[in-house]
């Protein structure tokens, strides 16, 4: 006896699954944001590696993955190309020298600042289709959606807390 075959998944399910619209949105919001920034020649990661770097300057590598929610393979490419355009500066810890603090240069900082800008209109027109509720209503969603899903994550994400900014 055969057992009947499972109905296979039409396109249209497939392109309304959540998943899905999420993997695409977030290529869009790159390519949104890497359309804006790019005189800059940063990256969405780029960005915001310096934007927590210039709320805690010298913080250390660890702390910066888990503050952006990167696995430390993707810190430390994002911080290396970061170092290689002289945007950042990493170096030991006083006291342990496995461990290593990094901070943004005059040049990182400058870049940050011209880059902010740019970020916003970037955020600005990725938002655009929805109106003000909307757009806030999406925001608080996707809030909600990471926090209720963050033991499934596979880079830990530890806000960081008591730095200004």
């Amino acid at each position: 006896m055969n057992a009947a075959a499972p109905p296979l998944e039409t396109l249209a399910q497939l392109y309304a699954r959540p998943g899905f619209l999420l993997r695409r949105a977030h290529q869009i919001s790159a390519a949104v944001f890497e359309d804006a920034c790019a005189p800059l020649g940063l990256t969405q990661a780029q960005y915001g590696a310096m934007t927590v770097l210039a709320a805690a300057p010298g913080l250390d590598q660890t702390r910066l993955a888990r503050a952006l929610a990167f696995d430390k393979v993707t810190a430390l490419r994002v911080l290396r190309g970061l170092q290689a355009r002289g945007l950042v500066e990493r170096a030991p810890v006083p006291g342990n020298a496995r461990q290593l603090a990094v901070q943004l240069t005059v040049a990182g900082h400058d870049t940050l600042a011209q880059a902010q800008q740019a970020a916003q209109a970037a955020y600005q027109r990725l938002l655009q289709p929805l109106a003000p509720p909307q757009q806030q209503q999406l925001v608080q969603l996707l809030a909600q959606l990471t926090d209720g899903l963050a033991h499934a994550a596979r880079a830990p994400f530890v806000p960081l807390t008591g730095h200004p900014g």
